[in-house]
């Protein structure tokens, strides 16, 4: 079995991992300190078992088990958490779903021996957000001079259409795409909401709606000074699902 070690604190993964080299079978294939770089290792490594900290700088460990569950095959995520993570508790109910800090060494054993491939319930409950419905790919790809780019779905914030061409914005930085922005919500429904003709934007990413002295609406996303219009036709649409999130 292969195992993925993610802790912002050095001494803590250095600590489990000497825990988990105790076990016949398993071998550590990579350590990272954050949630991008979990996901980066993951895709590289494909690993068995990610033993995930929850709060970490940067992209959290439940916002990297997201990403991590769109993985082919998925690897199965057991949360290190503190006490006071009571919230994981409710996110992972299983068994196998969080091991409590500091971990113990009969306690990583179960975890280890029930954790082949990912828990079906931890899996349901990830796949509940919204944005990480299943239909849909994870990248898309971008032409540019150099060649190709790939940008992961779940980093883009708003795809927003100019004539014939459309703009996916996304963490770091926006690349043009020959695609249509029809076909893109009938790819990604459930991960993006169209909030004017012309943009749909990420339901993950949504801070909230601003509200100008003309009663015009505009969303507020993550990581984008961006704030699209949201068309009078989808305000209602766009205000309750705001709403539920």
């Amino acid at each position: 079995m292969n195992i993925l070690i993610v802790d912002d604190e050095p001494l803590a993964r250095e600590r489990l991992a000497r825990m988990v080299l105790l076990q016949e079978g398993v071998r550590v294939v990579g350590q990272a300190s954050n949630g991008q770089e979990a996901i980066r290792l993951a895709e590289k490594h494909q690993p068995d078992l990610v033993f995930m900290d929850v709060r970490m700088p940067g992209m959290d460990g439940l916002a990297a088990a997201q990403h991590l569950a769109e993985l082919e095959p998925p690897p199965a995520v057991v949360f290190c958490t503190a006490y006071g993570d009571y919230a994981v508790e409710a996110f992972s109910s299983q068994a196998t779903g969080y091991l409590l800090k500091p971990v113990k060494q009969a306690d990583l054993e179960q975890a280890l021996n029930h954790s082949r491939r990912v828990n079906k319930a931890q899996l349901t409950e990830l796949q509940q957000h919204p944005d990480l419905s299943s239909g849909g790919r994870t990248h898309i790809a971008a032409k540019t001079r150099g060649g190709v780019d790939l940008i992961s779905v779940g980093n883009i914030r708003l795809f927003q259409a100019d004539h014939k061409y459309v703009t996916a914005y996304y963490g770091d930085g926006e690349a043009l795409l020959d695609e249509t922005l029809k076909d893109l919500e009938e790819e990604f429904d459930g991960r993006f909401v169209r909030v004017h003709r012309n943009a749909l934007v990420s339901i993950g990413h949504i801070k909230g709606l601003v509200k100008d002295l003309d009663g015009q609406y505009f969303v507020r996303l993550n990581g984008l000074d961006i704030t699209p219009q949201v068309s009078r036709r989808h305000a209602t649409t766009v205000r309750k699902l705001i709403e539920q999130l």
